[in-house]
């Protein structure tokens, strides 16, 4: 039997008269736009197998299509690669080697240079991060976004979402902006969340750079790739999420420890809140 991914894990009413879906969508912490996402049916052991793509990629994210199929058929699980590629898909995941099928942007759209190779990260605010990884669940998954200043390795905001359209990155660039100002750089890959115009304008009406990685080059986002592998390891991969607000308070609860306990030996023992507000 198939899990229907949305009505399993978030539970919006729409026929609920008391708490309106936006209310209900805020209270799950997810976008109102993907309470109207047609639900997509998942079943168990795809659902596994996406669970086992995760964990390959995040301890190897030099693996692409083929590799992570390979590992998966040592593992005894029977798949192709177009299996693999389209739930890597699914996911927004692929491997770092460029590969000209695995682009998750094949429509025209706006492209900006990478503008950081070399450059050195000497202060706050100065270039900001941004991304989003597949978190897994007990039955189902959502998607996770964060802007992190890159010199402080502090989060400055974060949404999840039951998909992968737009309107949460949106979100979270604006409570970002509204929270810590802006940067001179924001840097981003080339997914369609990252390229609409509609997106592009919250910067550059504010004359923030946008900076672009190359397709397939994670390693120019690797900061953001390394808090990925630290979120999962220490957060998701030890949990169970039963619902999306069970998510949303654990992931949150693990942010805040992120940014005000824990120690960080590349900023000299100290917390990321220590280095963004100097204290």
């Amino acid at each position: 039997m198939g899990i229907t991914v949305r009505q399993k894990v978030t539970h919006i009413d729409t026929q609920d008269e008391k708490i309106s879906i936006t209310d209900q969508a805020a209270l799950l912490g997810i976008s109102r736009a993907s309470v109207y996402y047609e639900s997509k049916s998942v079943d168990a052991q795809t659902l596994l197998v996406m669970n086992r793509i995760d964990e390959i990629y995040t301890k190897i994210p030099f693996y692409g299509v083929r590799r992570i199929t390979q590992q998966l058929r040592n593992e005894g699980i029977i798949v192709n690669h177009k299996k693999v590629h389209g739930l890597m898909q699914d996911m927004g995941i692929q491997g770092l080697i460029p590969k000209r099928n695995l682009s998750r942007n094949d429509t025209p759209h706006i492209k900006y240079p990478y503008l950081l190779r070399g450059v050195p990260i000497m202060r706050v605010n100065q270039v900001w991060g941004t991304d989003i990884t597949y978190i897994r669940m007990r039955c189902g998954f959502v998607y996770l976004t964060v802007f992190m200043d890159w010199y402080t390795r502090y989060i400055l905001s974060w949404r999840l979402s039951t998909t992968l359209e737009r309107a949460f990155c949106m979100e979270a660039a604006v409570e970002a902006i509204a929270l810590y100002g802006v940067p001179e750089v924001v840097n981003q890959d080339q997914g369609v969340q990252y390229t609409h115009k509609e997106y592009c304008d919250i910067w550059e009406e504010k004359g923030v750079r946008i900076s672009m990685d190359g397709r397939g080059r994670a390693l120019d986002n690797i900061f953001t790739e390394r808090l990925w592998r630290t979120i999962k390891y220490e957060e998701v991969y030890l949990k169970s999420y039963e619902t999306v607000m069970e998510a949303r308070q654990q992931i949150g609860e693990y942010i805040t420890f992120y940014n005000t306990e824990r120690f960080h030996q590349s900023l000299g023992n100290k917390t990321p809140k220590e280095m963004y507000f100097g204290n």
